[in-house]
């Protein structure tokens, strides 16, 4: 330690910095007398740090300075494949709330007090949810939900409570840090796993769970991928916190590879960026190492159970929403090859964006293609894939039980879009808002075994296509047939 700049380093702590010599250890050690003396951390500039596969988690509960540093983070012997490089946490532990039996969507308050404010996830295990159709089908997860309260209960209704509970088997409360908690610099150079074994994701990561977090600077980059690997969670991960800001930062799209899945051949998800359990997090001027439009990496997001999931001034190769998002916004970003998916809830507002794909968005089909809530799409520009366009994508025939009642976005407005379909193919009809979300439904006579609730209103103003032709509602206009469409002028 400095004893005059009162800043904790690694070589304190026996770090050489080599790139040869293993400071895991140093790096931990560091970190603990840090926490425990509440002082910063501060690398050093020229250093290199390698860090082998042990199984130790450096823990990060102060400022920290990366700086110019580099990191060489060796994959290819890992102890444990779940274990976190750095794990950001907070010095105030998580508790088991008591007392909380039941829940209802919108609910404004609870009748519980608390120390400070918290981040409450509850649990009723005898309710699934989420129950995935198609090649990676599974039976579901138990019912889940994440949300924030004061002192005296109140429900943040930024990010209400999405469900209705009518037993809770688990609550627990995480503590929101009321101060700021900084790290920065570094740059990260992850060599690959070479093992072939998709069963387990590899952490392996900067893990943020404390809230009221910002993450900036930070470079993430891959060496040594070969033609097997196992999927990564993702480098830049944020769990079980609130209001975290990743600023600045570099991610790369990993290789994805395929396993067989009942005799199919299905691309494995791997990822540079993951949520789950998470509240009010925020990508801010985060760009990729390689090419956001190189077809050949998978998408750098994957999410679960998020509420306020942000992009600001990005360009990244996709948006992703899994199990739900309530509420998201992308705004003056540039999405490549794999565009927007999710699902979830709440308001998606998509402005000033440059938006790729097949689809501009894609509503994930694996999950029910639902959205319950509402879109806006402002001042954003669509470069199709193949030349066409299809505003929202997905697939829904009413014959699978996800847990939930589906629905297609209530009301979509659109204004100000440009949509650059002059490669089209020949014959084509022209860009369409929805593409044929169920091709048996052809007359009035088609019932759904479980509900799809259809959109109710879309609202257009200034819709352009490259090519000339119209924007037309849908190929299936039987479907959506009720739907209202009003074209709004200035």
């Amino acid at each position: 330690m400095n004893g005059a700049e009162k800043v904790v380093r690694y070589e304190d702590f026996g770090a050489k910095g080599d790139g040869k010599t293993c400071d895991l250890a140093a790096l931990v050690a560091a970190h603990k007398y840090a926490n425990e003396h509440n002082l910063p951390v501060r690398a050093k500039d020229d250093a290199t740090y390698y860090v082998s596969g042990a199984d130790l988690t450096v823990i990060v509960q102060t400022d920290t300075d990366w700086g110019k540093a580099k990191f060489l983070i060796d994959d290819r012997n890992l102890v444990n494949h779940n274990a976190a490089l750095f794990q950001i946490t907070s010095k105030m532990k998580p508790y088991p709330v008591e007392g909380l039996t039941t829940l209802k969507r919108g609910q404004k308050k609870i009748d519980l007090r608390f120390p400070t404010t918290c981040m409450i996830t509850v649990t009723n295990a005898n309710n699934f949810q989420y129950i995935r159709k198609g090649h990676n089908q599974n039976n579901g997860a138990v019912q889940q939900d994440v949300f924030c309260v004061d002192k005296n209960g109140n429900v943040d209704m930024d990010a209400p409570i999405i469900w209705d509970f009518d037993q809770i088997t688990s609550a627990e409360a995480y503590p929101v840090d009321e101060d700021k908690l900084t790290v920065t610099g570094g740059i990260f150079t992850s060599i690959a796993n070479v093992t072939p074994d998709d069963r387990r994701y590899i952490a392996r990561n900067i893990l943020v769970m404390r809230s009221n977090t910002d993450v900036k600077n930070v470079v993430h980059r891959m060496t040594g991928i070969g033609n097997a690997g196992c999927p990564y969670r993702g480098f830049f991960y944020a769990e079980k916190c609130a209001y975290v800001r990743f600023e600045n930062c570099v991610l790369t799209g990993q290789r994805f590879y395929y396993h067989d899945k009942r005799g199919v051949k299905v691309p494995l998800g791997t990822y540079d960026f993951g949520a789950r359990h998470a509240q009010n997090v925020s990508l801010v001027n985060c760009t990729q190492s390689n090419d956001h439009m190189d077809s050949k990496f998978w998408g750098v997001m994957g999410t679960n159970y998020c509420k306020n999931l942000i992009y600001e001034n990005c360009k990244l190769s996709r948006f992703d929403a899994h199990c739900g998002v309530a509420n998201a916004t992308i705004r003056n970003s540039d999405l490549g090859h794999m565009g927007i998916n999710a699902i979830g809830s709440g308001t998606f507002l998509i402005e000033n964006t440059i938006v790729r794909g097949y689809a501009f968005v894609n509503l994930r089909e694996d999950y029910g293609s639902t959205w319950e809530g509402k879109f806006v799409i402002r001042n954003c520009e669509y470069i199709p894939k193949n030349g066409n366009g299809v505003l929202f994508n997905g697939k829904n025939d009413g014959t699978h039980d996800f847990g939930y009642i589906c629905h297609m976005p209530e009301e979509i407005v659109i204004e100000n879009l440009l949509i650059r379909d002059g490669k089209h193919p020949k014959n084509d009809q022209g860009p369409v808002i929805f593409a044929n979300f169920n091709r048996k439904f052809k007359s009035a006579s088609y019932k759904e075994k479980y509900p799809y609730i259809k959109t109710k209103r879309i609202y257009l103003k200034n819709v352009r296509t490259e090519s000339g032709k119209p924007l037309r509602l849908s190929d299936n206009m039987e479907m959506f047939k009720d739907v209202e469409v009003i074209r709004l002028t200035d």
